[in-house]
C-alpha cells in the first residue's frame, strides 16, 4: 500500500483535505462510496496493543460499531532482542484469530490491517505477517514509518479540518512527527521513542540521553513554529487522563482536551513520582498501560521543550480513522464533522428528522451578525434539540446534558461542548444552575447566559408547532425596538396559547425585551 494508494482495498480517493464550509440545509445526497464502505473494519496491530475497530459506515464523524482492544506486547524486548516477542506473537495471534472470526460473522463490506514498528523492525516481522496469513487469511499491510506518520496525521485532519501544527504519533515502539496545515500533510519523520523500546535502556542515564538525541533528531526533521501539538496514541491519552485526575478537570472527555503547556509538563513530571497501583485505582486504566507512561512522559517534557508548541491539544483519532479519512471522497471530507454528526443523529433519534434544520432558521433573527463559528454552534444544538424525547421527564434535561457532552463527536472543543450542553439542558428546564456552576472553569457565565437563551428559544419553537415542520414557516420570529415579536400567519395563527404565550415571555425576558404577538 503506497502512500498514493488512497484506497488500498475499497476504490480511490483524493488525498487533499480541504478545510471545512457551511452546509447548506438540504439533506446530503447519497454516496457512492460510502455505499460500498456500509461497515468497515480496522485491524491496528502495534507495538503494544492489537486492535479491532469496525466503523458503521462511511461517516464525516466517525461512528463505532465495534471496538476491542488486546495488550499483546508484540515490541516488547524489541530492542535487545531484534525480534517479536514470543509471548506478545501468541497473544497477537490469538486476538487475530478471534478478530478475523469477527469480522467474517460482522458481514463487513472491507477490511484493512496495518502493522506498525515493531512488526516493521524486528528481524522476524515478515515471518509473523506470514503467519497471520496461514492462520486467519488476513493479509497485513506493514506501514513504513513515514506512513505511520501521515496516516495519524489524516486521523487528526479528520477531527480537526482545519488543524495547524505539529502531530505526535506515540505508539508503543516508535514515535512519529508530522507538520499539518491547510488541510495537508507537510514533512513527517519517525524514531524509536517508544515507551517499550524506552524500557530496554539499562539506567534513566542512558534513557534520558536517547530522549533528548531522538527528540533533537525529530526537530531537525520537522522545522518552523508549532501553533498546536496534537498528541495521538494510548500514551498521551494516558498522560492527559492523569492530567484531569490530577488537576480535577471536569469533564472525562480525552478527545479534543487542551491543557495549559505548563500544566501538562508539571503533570508528566508528577507521573514519574507516582505509584503505578495508584495511578491504575484513580483513572481505572490498566497498570499493564501505566506501567509504561513514565517513560512517555519523560519524551513529552523534552518533546514540548523542543517544540515550544503555544497550545496542546489530545486527538482520540489517530491512524485507525486515518485509514478512513484515506478512503473518503473529496466531497465527503470537506463536510463539518460536527454538523454531519448531528445530522445522523436527528435522524436516528429525533421525532421529526429535518425540524432542526427548520428550526435553526426560524431562530436566525436572535443571531443577526454573529460570527459563521457562533451559528454553527446553534445549527448543531438545533439538529439534537429533540435526540431525547424518549427519556424519562424527570430525568430529560440532565439527559440532554449529558449526552452531549459526552457524545462521540469531534469537530467540536470543551467549552463548546458544555455550551450545547446547557442550551439542550434549558430546551427541557428553565433554570438551572447547578451544571453551569460545576463547568464554570470551561464557561463562563455571560457564555452560559447565552446557552440558556437559546435553550429557550428552542423551547418556544418547538412549543409553537409541536416539532413538526410546515409550521414555523408562518410564524416568524422579529426582535426591533426593544420587543420580541412573535407573528402568526394565515394557517399558523391556531397555533397561538397559553403554553406558547409563557414560552414567548420567557423568552423575552432572558434577552431584556417586551414579547408581543401578531396576529397577521
Amino acid at each position: 500500500m503506497s502512500e498514493d494508494q488512497d484506497q488500498p482495498r475499497n476504490g480511490g480517493a483524493s488525498a487533499r483535505a480541504p478545510a471545512a464550509v457551511r452546509e447548506d440545509m438540504r439533506p446530503p445526497e447519497p454516496d457512492p462510496a460510502a455505499a460500498r464502505l456500509r461497515r468497515i473494519g480496522v485491524i491496528d496491530i502495534g507495538s503494544n496493543s492489537v486492535r479491532l475497530v469496525v466503523f458503521d459506515g462511511m461517516a464525516r464523524s466517525p461512528a463505532y460499531f465495534y471496538n476491542e482492544k488486546v495488550l499483546a506486547g508484540l515490541g516488547a524486548g524489541l530492542q535487545q532482542s531484534g525480534k517479536l516477542s514470543k509471548k506478545g506473537w501468541s497473544r497477537a495471534m490469538d486476538a487475530l484469530r478471534r478478530f478475523a472470526g469477527l469480522a467474517e460473522r460482522m458481514n463487513l463490506s472491507g477490511i484493512i490491517a496495518v502493522a506498525t514498528a515493531a512488526v516493521r523492525d524486528a528481524k522476524d516481522g515478515q515471518a509473523f505477517v506470514d503467519d497471520v496469513e496461514r492462520e486467519t487469511g488476513l493479509q497485513i499491510h506493514v506501514a513504513s514509518g513515514a506512513e505511520e506518520a501521515r496516516l495519524a496525521a489524516k486521523g487528526v485532519l479528520l477531527g480537526w479540518p482545519d488543524a495547524d501544527g505539529i502531530v505526535s504519533d506515540m505508539g508503543g515502539a516508535s514515535m512519529e512527527l508530522a507538520r499539518v496545515g491547510d488541510g495537508e500533510i507537510g514533512e513527517t519523520e519517525t524514531s524509536d521513542l517508544g515507551p517499550l523500546q524506552l524500557a530496554g535502556f539499562p539506567d534513566k542515564a542512558a534513557r534520558e540521553k536517547a530522549i533528548r538525541k531522538g527528540v533533537k533528531a525529530l526537530r531537525k526533521a520537522v522545522r518552523g513554529p508549532v501553533t498546536r501539538l496534537f498528541l495521538v496514541g494510548g500514551s498521551w491519552r494516558a498522560v492527559a487522563r492523569l492530567d484531569m485526575e490530577r488537576t480535577g478537570y471536569p469533564l472525562i472527555v480525552l478527545h479534543g482536551y487542551e491543557p495549559p503547556v505548563s500544566q501538562l509538563v508539571e503533570t508528566a513530571k508528577w507521573i514519574g513520582t507516582q505509584d503505578v497501583a495508584e495511578m491504575s485505582k484513580a483513572t481505572g486504566i490498566s497498570t499493564e498501560r501505566l506501567s509504561l507512561v513514565p517513560h512517555a512522559a519523560e519524551v513529552l517534557v523534552e518533546l514540548v521543550e523542543r517544540l515550544d508548541p503555544e497550545r496542546v491539544a489530545i486527538s482520540a483519532f489517530g491512524l485507525r480513522e486515518g485509514l478512513l479519512y484515506r478512503q473518503m471522497p473529496d466531497t465527503m471530507r470537506r463536510k463539518d464533522p460536527l454538523i454531519e454528526a448531528c445530522r445522523h443523529m436527528e435522524k436516528a433519534m429525533a421525532r421529526c428528522p429535518g425540524f432542526g434544520g427548520a428550526l435553526y432558521e426560524w431562530l436566525l433573527p436572535l443571531y443577526v451578525g454573529m460570527p459563521e463559528s457562533e451559528k454553527r454552534l446553534v445549527r448543531a444544538a438545533c439538529l439534537l434539540h429533540d435526540i431525547n424525547w424518549r427519556g424519562h421527564p424527570d430525568y430529560r434535561a440532565e439527559l440532554c446534558f449529558e449526552s452531549v457532552t459526552r457524545a462521540n463527536v469531534c469537530g467540536i472543543d470543551h467549552p463548546s461542548r458544555v455550551f450545547l450542553g446547557l442550551a439542550l439542558m434549558h430546551r427541557y428546564k428553565n433554570a438551572d444552575e447547578s451544571a453551569a456552576s460545576r463547568y464554570a472553569a470551561l464557561i463562563p457565565p455571560a457564555r452560559a447566559a447565552e446557552a440558556q437563551v437559546l435553550g429557550r428559544a428552542m423551547r418556544l419553537g418547538a412549543m409553537l408547532s409541536g416539532a413538526s415542520t410546515g409550521v414555523l414557516e408562518h410564524t416568524p420570529l422579529e426582535r426591533r425596538d426593544g420587543k420580541l415579536r412573535l407573528v402568526l400567519r394565515g394557517p399558523a395563527r391556531p397555533f397561538m396559547g397559553d403554553a406558547v404565550g409563557k414560552r414567548l415571555q420567557a423568552l423575552a425576558q432572558k434577552l431584556g425585551d417586551a414579547p408581543e404577538v401578531v396576529l397577521d
